[in-house]
């Protein structure tokens, strides 16, 4: 319970810091000149964004007529929307407590998407790297050949 309310404060915050930036470059604050702390946080908040546009849009799920496979595909969209605000965070981000929230985020967010898709039925999404690390070795490759020498077998 902890968890979630952490996350819905986090995700207010993020939400009502990424209105007040829209808010001000409504309101001609938005310059474009580079001391302009708006306009430094620029790709922040277009990433941001474009992050909940997309969230939102996902959200919008015509009713098909089975509540929960529509209540798992509008909080999937959701739970997405939150790992995407926190990918941008951890890429403009400076404060590192934050960076942490971030991560586990989004390892909790993947890991409900991953519940709700089990539980009704739908296939687990794809095992993919966590979206903050580097591509992982394919379990179909070989592992690294050793440099040991093979032992000797005596006649």
């Amino acid at each position: 319970m902890l968890k979630f309310h952490r996350r819905l404060i986090i995700g207010g915050l993020v939400l009502h810091l990424a209105g007040l930036s829209v808010a001000q470059a409504h309101e001609g604050h938005m310059h474009g000149d580079a001391g302009d702390p708006v306009a430094t946080e620029a790709p922040f908040i277009s990433e941001n964004n474009a992050a909940m546009d997309k969230m939102m849009a996902g959200m919008d799920v015509k009713p098909s007529g089975d509540v929960d496979r529509d209540f798992v595909a509008m909080m999937s969209a959701h739970h997405q929307g939150a790992i995407d605000m926190a990918l941008s965070i951890l890429k403009y981000g400076h404060n590192e407590q934050l960076k942490r929230i971030a991560q586990e985020i989004i390892v909790d967010q993947q890991q409900e998407i991953a519940a709700m898709a089990l539980a009704v039925g739908q296939p687990l999404p794809p095992s993919v790297a966590a979206p903050t690390q580097g591509p992982a070795q394919s379990p179909a490759q070989p592992p690294a050949q050793s440099t040991a020498r093979p032992p000797v077998t005596q006649p």
